[in-house]
Parts: C-alpha cells; sequence; structure tokens
C-alpha cells in the first residue's frame, strides 16, 4: 500500500474542508456526533449531490464520478471529522447504489441512482428482525407471489431512520421450502404503501433512531425485486462488507475525541495541565495510537476494494477494532472529567471544551459492537475466512 495520497486526492480534501467551513459559517448544520447515522438533512445532501460527492466511485455510466473507493475515504473522512449531517444520503450511497449497479434491473438503475446521485430520496436497510440479528438467515418475512405483484408479511426491527426514509432495501424469504440461505430475496419497498406500520424504539439516551417495521399484506410490483429470485443471501453478503468497513465505525464520535484532547489541554491539575500529568498523556497517546491504527484498517479496506476484490476479512478486521475503539473512547470522556462527563445533554455544568454530553455517546456505546455484525461474529469471519482455521 502506497501511504501517500495523489495530488487530486489532497485537493478533494482541501475543497471538501472549504465548504464544510463555509457550511459551518453559514450555519448549515452544527458539529455532531453520529452525524453520519441520524443527522437528517436532505437540504444539505442536496448541495453534496451537486458537487458530485453522493456516488462518488460509482461509474460514470451509472450516474458517478467514476472516482476509486480511497477517493470516496476521503471524502467520507472529512464529512465526519466535521459531523456533517449526512444521514439522508448515507444508506444509499455506501450500500443501496452499489447493490442496484451490480444486481438491480435496467428499470432500477435509470430510475434510484440518479435519484440518490443528486440526494434527493432516502433509504433504509430492511435486515434485522426479533428472532434473526446476526443470524440473518432466520428471518421470517415472507414475500409470497401473486399475480404481478408479492405479497410481505412480516416485521423488522432496528431500522435506522425508519422514519425518515423514502424507501427500504428489504430481505423477505421467498421460497419457505428451500434451506434457509437459499430462500431469501431482496426488495425495494416503496415506504408510503398501504399496509406499512413504522414504531419508534426509543434508546437509552432517550433518542429516537431505531424503529420497528411492521408490513402487513404490503403489496409490492414484481418490479420491486431486486437481483435474482432466491438469490438475497449472496447479494446481502456483498452489502455487509461496505457496511462493516467504513470509516464511519471509527469516527462516528470524532468530535468527541477533538474535545476530550482539547479538555485535557485546558484543564489544569496540581499546576499542570491534565495533557501533562504522566498517566493521563499516555492514556491519550494510546488512544490516538489506537485511532491512526483504525483508520489505516479502514484504509486498507477501500485499497482491497480498488484491487478489485472482496474484502470480507478486512471488513470484519476494521469494524472489530474500530468498534472496540469507539468504546474506549466514549468510556475515556466520561472518565477523565469525574461526575461532570456524567452529565446528559443541555446541562449548564457540562465542561466548556466538549460540544455535546460524553455521557450520551457512553450510553449509546453498547451497540457499536453489535450493529452492523457484532464481535464475535466477525472475529468468526477472521478465524474461518481469513486464517482458514477449522470450523470444528
Amino acid at each position: 500500500m502506497d501511504f501517500r495520497f495523489t495530488e487530486e486526492q489532497e485537493k478533494l480534501r482541501q475543497e471538501v474542508r472549504e465548504f464544510l467551513d463555509g457550511e459551518l459559517k453559514k450555519g448549515s448544520f452544527e458539529v455532531h456526533c453520529d452525524a453520519w447515522l441520524g443527522g437528517y438533512s436532505p437540504g444539505f445532501s442536496r448541495k453534496l449531490g451537486e458537487r458530485g460527492w453522493i456516488g462518488l466511485c460509482w461509474p460514470k455510466e451509472c450516474y458517478g464520478q467514476g472516482k476509486s473507493y480511497m477517493d470516496r475515504m476521503v471524502l467520507t473522512e472529512e464529512l465526519l471529522h466535521y459531523g456533517a449531517p449526512a444521514a439522508a444520503h448515507w444508506f444509499a450511497d455506501r450500500q443501496m447504489g452499489p447493490s442496484i449497479i451490480r444486481h438491480g434491473s435496467d428499470e432500477q438503475k435509470e430510475y434510484f441512482l440518479p435519484r440518490i446521485a443528486r440526494g434527493e430520496i432516502v433509504f433504509g436497510i430492511g435486515m434485522s428482525e426479533p428472532e434473526a440479528g446476526c443470524d440473518l438467515a432466520s428471518l421470517r418475512t415472507k414475500a409470497v407471489e401473486d399475480g404481478d405483484s408479492y405479497i410481505l408479511n412480516g416485521q423488522k426491527v432496528w431500522t435506522s431512520g425508519a422514519h425518515h426514509v423514502d424507501y427500504l432495501y428489504l430481505v423477505a424469504r421467498t421460497d419457505p421450502d428451500e434451506p434457509r440461505h437459499k430462500g431469501i430475496s431482496e426488495f425495494i419497498v416503496d415506504m408510503h404503501l398501504p399496509g406499512i406500520d413504522v414504531r419508534p424504539l426509543i434508546d437509552m439516551t432517550g433518542g429516537h433512531h431505531y424503529n420497528e417495521v411492521f408490513l402487513d399484506n404490503v403489496r409490492v410490483p414484481k418490479s420491486s425485486l431486486v437481483g435474482g429470485i432466491n438469490r438475497g443471501w449472496y447479494q446481502i453478503a456483498e452489502q455487509l462488507d461496505y457496511e462493516r468497513s467504513g470509516v464511519e465505525r471509527l469516527m462516528t464520535n470524532y468530535p468527541l475525541y477533538q474535545d476530550l484532547i482539547e479538555y485535557a489541554k485546558r484543564t489544569k491539575y496540581g499546576g499542570k495541565t491534565l495533557a501533562e500529568q504522566p498517566i493521563v498523556r499516555n492514556s491519550l497517546a494510546d488512544l490516538t495510537v489506537t485511532y491512526e491504527v483504525g483508520r489505516l484498517l479502514t484504509y486498507r479496506v477501500a485499497w482491497v476494494l480498488d484491487q478489485g476484490r472482496s474484502p470480507t476479512t478486512e471488513a470484519a478486521m476494521a469494524k472489530a477494532f474500530c468498534t472496540a475503539f469507539e468504546q474506549h473512547l466514549a468510556h475515556m470522556a466520561t472518565q477523565l472529567p469525574g461526575l461532570y462527563g456524567q452529565l446528559r445533554q443541555g446541562s449548564k455544568w457540562i465542561p466548556p471544551a466538549f460540544r455535546e454530553s460524553a455521557a450520551e455517546s457512553y450510553l449509546f456505546s453498547p451497540g457499536y459492537t453489535i450493529q452492523g455484525g457484532t464481535s464475535e461474529i466477525l472475529r468468526n469471519i477472521i478465524a474461518i475466512r481469513g486464517l482458514q482455521l477449522p470450523t470444528s
């Protein structure tokens, strides 16, 4: 791997920074943690679309810019660095668009890809169910063929942003008689269809990001099927590499990382700043080294993708490592300020160096090593596919 960025990539990074600096000064957004996951701003996404920054590495014939995955990493790293509200286009850009390019019909490509690239529609992911989390092949949502349609019945859970989305990229069982990995198909479901009920799931922070989605005799046209019938599992396997491998698994709380270091530099104890105290200095150094290792792991995934190879093992390594860092960061950010680190959002006593409550990130942090595949599942992937260890 060449650790240097190209001149064009450095130019792109500077262009993105100047744009984001300008938007911050205009008050278009405020810096927030979890902004790629919960920061819904369709207007901001459309501004990115106008610059060609959605679908950056899609082929030009598919309404993209034909850039590399390394180029996209440069772009997304800066968006996360600024905590910019990218949730309105994130899933479609990262996952749904590439899947439609590889498996979608010509009709689906013509309709969805230009609208995604312009930031005009919002996608969600309908995978997890109450009895099918990491073991997705256990899903029970059914799609039954009925003339020119499929009838969907079932329930999805932990559906990110379902109360915002226009379409749900949904997985359902189309053949109950096939082995469980072979009877699954994917559909693009219009969320405005009759029979869809979205109910909020409130997390420990009191926030509403996740949802339950109930499907009661939802009729979708056959043109909603993505790829081949009963081929969904193999298509999902490709998507999960994109979902697990991004730098967002490392930088969800990057603004908090910046604030923690600023707090240590500002706060004095015993005549020295906290950053000058050996124990704190060593802890911050360890945190920084871990962050840089995680950053290299995510860039490695982009490099593998640019080689035309599937990054299944590399993506599992990146997510397992980076989400552990995120949890460590949240823990340290609540510990270093003492009791002040336990204050919730809105308290006037939160230290000035912190733009947001560290406690919010700490409360949300158990989900980092669960969503997108648990660390236990990822270690199995690394062992079996990466190290070729026996399964029994």
